[in-house]
């Protein structure tokens, strides 16, 4: 069954008609879906990861392209909805010049994207949805981040070894895949290295009042609080914990990285870490040199996701490159052999099951800026 015909199983054929018989193709352009949460509760993710990837298609048309053509990148907005991410997928694959798409910020909107294009057959690559069940969907699906158990596992042992802590709480949004799995292999991780975890508490994305749980958090006197969600609600929780008198570590993954964690969040993220893939301060030239270009382009620091979205448009474009006839098959399986690629977010290599295997660093927020602590290798 070719991958028009699934296209057509997602109740697309009048689309697919109308764009076949009016939309000009250019033959000498290879064309390249994306979408993101350029808007929306997480817009500062989706933004700042394509920002990464048009860096990477500006270096990469600048020098040629692929095969002699140039790139476009067909971009759309997902609104940070799970449901709107399902729904630009389907639009972007009506589009029969398509032969992968970049995207999928959040694991929760990934999951419920990349089954299009696993039944279209379509590459997909996302840059930073890290639960381990979106490249279980497929072999046509794949990631250019670490998952989250090793996430999870990278804060448990950070928490227990430098920080000493023995006692530690969770506070989790139950509506998040994210957030939910990267909570169960923190737990996980704590438990396997004797040490206890005191409260297990939930929230869901959008809630405003978190001092219910943090007054029972509280009740237990852990040595930190491991709250693994996004930005949005992380600095509101932060400020309702520190007006509560917790004085103890927060703890976070890589949904904490946004500018807008200390402007929501201001002086009371101050001491708290999270685990992300890579840091501003990082003295490796190449990220180094990543962050110049960015800064020039744009006028901002990138984030972990601008450093990953252009990471992840990179392997895309070298696997094609390495293709002979820019098929998606050629591409799923040049993009499947991807070994120690030296990028911005440290060596990347592709293991059997479409993940990366990575390292990660943990920052620390001192005085609102990011702070490098250490980087933790996979075992």
């Amino acid at each position: 069954m070719n991958r028009y015909y699934k296209v057509f199983m997602y109740g697309l054929v009048l689309t697919f008609i109308n764009s076949a018989c009016t939309r000009k193709i250019d033959p000498n352009v290879i064309y390249i879906g994306h979408y993101d949460s350029m808007t929306g509760s997480e817009a500062t993710f989706g933004q700042g990861s394509y920002n990464g990837v048009k860096l990477a298609l500006l270096e990469l048309n600048k020098a040629g392209g692929i095969h002699g053509k140039q790139v476009q990148v067909i971009s759309m907005d997902d609104q940070s909805k799970n449901e709107e991410a399902r729904s630009v997928i389907t639009r972007l694959l009506s589009r029969r010049e398509i032969i992968a798409v970049i995207g999928g910020v959040a694991s929760s909107r990934t999951l419920a994207a990349a089954p299009v294009a696993q039944e279209a057959q379509i590459p997909f690559v996302s840059p930073s949805s890290t639960n381990p069940r979106v490249t279980q969907i497929g072999e046509y699906v794949f990631r250019v981040c670490f998952i989250d158990p090793f996430q999870g596992w990278v804060m448990a042992k950070f928490s227990m070894e430098h920080l000493k802590a023995q006692k530690l709480a969770i506070l989790r949004d139950v509506k998040s895949d994210y957030s939910v799995g990267l909570a169960d292999f923190f737990k996980k991780g704590v438990k396997d290295r004797g040490g206890e975890i005191v409260s297990d508490l939930t929230y869901q994305a959008g809630d405003i009042d978190f001092k219910a749980q943090l007054t029972q958090i509280r009740s237990h006197k852990p040595d930190a609080i491991f709250i693994p969600g996004y930005y949005t609600e992380v600095g509101l929780i932060a400020r309702q914990a520190k007006q509560l008198g917790i004085d103890v570590p927060l703890l976070g993954g890589d949904g904490w990285d946004s500018s807008k964690l200390t402007e929501i969040g201001q002086d009371a993220v101050n001491d708290s870490y999270f685990s992300n893939h890579y840091s501003q301060d990082t003295k490796d030239p190449i990220a180094q040199d990543f962050i110049r270009k960015y800064v020039e382009l744009y006028k901002d620091i990138p984030d972990g996701l601008g450093a990953l979205g252009y990471d992840t448009a990179r392997i895309l474009f070298e696997a094609m490159a390495r293709t002979q006839d820019l098929t998606p098959e050629q591409i799923r399986d040049e993009l499947a052999k991807t070994k120690d690629f030296i990028g911005v977010t440290g060596k990347i290599s592709i293991d059997e099951n479409r993940d990366a295997k990575k390292s990660a660093v943990v920052v620390k927020i001192e005085k609102g800026h990011q702070k490098m602590v250490t980087t933790i290798e996979p075992e």
